[in-house]
């Protein structure tokens, strides 16, 4: 009979040993061989558990409703957006956080909507930066980072100065490289970027201002006169370049890759090798020359600029697309693209007409009607989310937040007295109740409101001035916000009106006249 003994012990120590000594020896020999098992049978299960997929969310910058391919642009190439589109679903009442870039990015990063958010509007704060997001706000990077993920931004920041509450490295980003200011990233060729904490200087000597004009005797008839706006370090390369390094130092982790792209925000600065596939075209293309010294950089050939620009931004997303098919990674990875809000209203420089930006919808950026703050959007997560499909379930950058918990099986970490709800349901291809309400605010751009409830919205325009009077449309049948059907509804109007005030806490720092401040006095003439 084999003997039951560990043979570390001798023949002659076993021979004295105790019935009590055995029992002890066999016991503990079972407790090993028990704690080997199940130590065994957690790596086994480590192994076989799906690793938590990865998320990219890439938000363009100024980009109108339609101006991706896959949303009805006929003149703008958007291949690689395109194709995306194919791979996954448009969200075709998705709305961004706000109609300009701060307050919008803030809804996206703290899941509360503008009525709640800490930022309702851009405000700078010198030497650089905007108002910062407040230690008390977790934002999605904060809530990836807690469960594992690295966290890296590219691009365009704006929620908080160097050395502020809000700034990125203070929110949950661990790796951040790009502008932090918005009002920095006017300008493709500046002098610096943001590497984590530190400058890292361009090779752009001198730098080229967002905002420069002509020099004294320049003829802007003549193309050369366009050349002082052109620099050799194109800061969107760097900061592609920074992403692309950023999804290959975490390739074997789950990772958040947040890239703001500044593009097609003007000014119109795009390298040469970009604009000549349009500027071969012939369009009849005058020349912005920046009259009365009012607005960012000339170009010589606007309609061009602004094409090749969207089309630069799709090369450059065309670029991470490639990386994750490359890493075997795109299976699991959850990719969403939008915007922060419509096109520019800077007809001058963007010719949103001639694009037809934003269709048939009405308002551009800096507006709450529907071209303000529609936004295009793309989401793909292959064998989950089915190619090819479309939702027109009504959604907003509050709801990313809960919903990107709920897709990495966190949904129980959402913090409380968020506005956003999960629209994992709508994505996954399953039924989903329709949303309680959407509501924004914002008090520039003469002071606005608005909520939309089902198929109606109720908007304000002109607050600042003391008007509270509602307009009211039905979006599925007047999606151009055409036919104010006010008069017809009073019950209505009133009851959105009610729900208008009840949804929202007033704020100091960004007051919506004149619910939160008394009405500003028209000037005399």
């Amino acid at each position: 009979m084999p003997s039951i003994v560990d043979p570390g012990f001798s023949r002659d120590t076993c021979s004295r040993a105790t019935k009590s000594q055995l029992c002890t020896l066999i016991s503990c020999k079972s407790l090993l061989a028990a704690v080997a098992m199940l130590w065994v049978t957690a790596s086994l299960a480590a192994a076989d558990a799906p690793t938590p997929p990865n998320v990219v969310f890439i938000l363009a910058d100024d980009l109108g409703y339609r101006e991706l391919g896959s949303f009805g642009q006929e003149l703008i190439k958007t291949p690689h957006l395109d194709k995306l589109a194919k791979q996954g679903m448009r969200l075709t009442q998705h709305y961004s956080g706000n109609a300009v870039c701060a307050p919008s990015r803030c809804v996206l990063m703290t899941g509360k909507h503008p009525g709640h958010a800490e930022v309702r509007s851009n405000k700078s704060t010198p030497p650089e930066g905007q108002w910062p997001i407040p230690d008390s706000d977790i934002t999605l990077a904060e809530l990836l980072s807690g469960e594992g993920y690295a966290t890296g931004a590219f691009g365009k920041w704006g929620l908080g100065g160097p050395d502020s509450s809000g700034e990125p490295l203070r929110q949950g980003v661990q790796r951040f490289f790009g502008y932090n200011c918005q009002s920095h990233a006017h300008s493709y060729y500046p002098s610096y970027l943001w590497d984590d904490d530190q400058h890292v200087k361009l090779n752009n000597d001198p730098p080229v201002s967002g905002h420069i004009g002509f020099a004294d005797g320049d003829d802007p008839s003549d193309p050369a006169s366009y050349a002082r706006f052109k620099g050799q370090d194109y800061a969107p390369d760097r900061i592609n370049a920074q992403a692309l390094q950023f999804v290959k130092d975490n390739k074997d982790k789950p990772f958040f890759l947040y890239y703001p792209t500044v593009i097609p925000h003007v000014a119109l600065h795009v390298p040469d090798e970009e604009l000549k596939q349009y500027h071969d075209l012939g369009w009849q293309d005058p020349p912005f020359v920046r009259d009365g010294g009012y607005g960012y950089t000339p170009h010589f050939t606007p309609r061009a600029a602004y094409a090749a620009m969207i089309t630069r931004m799709d090369r450059y997303i065309g670029n991470i697309l490639n990386l994750l098919d490359e890493l075997q990674l795109s299976d699991n990875t959850i990719v969403i693209f939008s915007s922060d809000n419509g096109t520019t209203h800077l007809g001058k420089e963007v010719d949103y007409t001639f694009f037809r930006s934003v269709g048939e919808l009405r308002g551009l950026k800096g507006s709450l009607y529907e071209g303000g703050v529609r936004v295009p959007t793309l989401v793909r997560w292959p064998g989950k989310i089915a190619a090819g499909s479309q939702s027109d379930y009504v959604s907003g950058f509050e709801d990313w937040i809960p919903t990107l918990m709920d897709l990495i099986g966190k949904s129980e970490d959402v913090p409380e007295g968020l506005d956003g709800i999960s629209i994992a349901p709508t994505l996954l291809g399953k039924s989903q109740e329709e949303r309680p309400y959407l509501y924004r605010e914002f008090p520039s751009y003469g002071g606005q409101q608005t909520i939309r409830v089902g198929d109606f919205k109720a908007v304000r325009q002109n607050m600042s001035k003391g008007n509270l009077e509602i307009e009211l449309y039905n979006i599925r049948e007047d999606i151009g916000e055409q036919n104010n059907i006010a008069a017809e509804h009073p019950e209505l109007v009133a009851q959105l009106a009610q729900q208008m005030e009840a949804v929202r806490t007033p704020s100091k720092i960004f007051p919506l006249i004149p619910l939160d401040a008394p009405a500003r006095k028209a000037k005399k003439r």
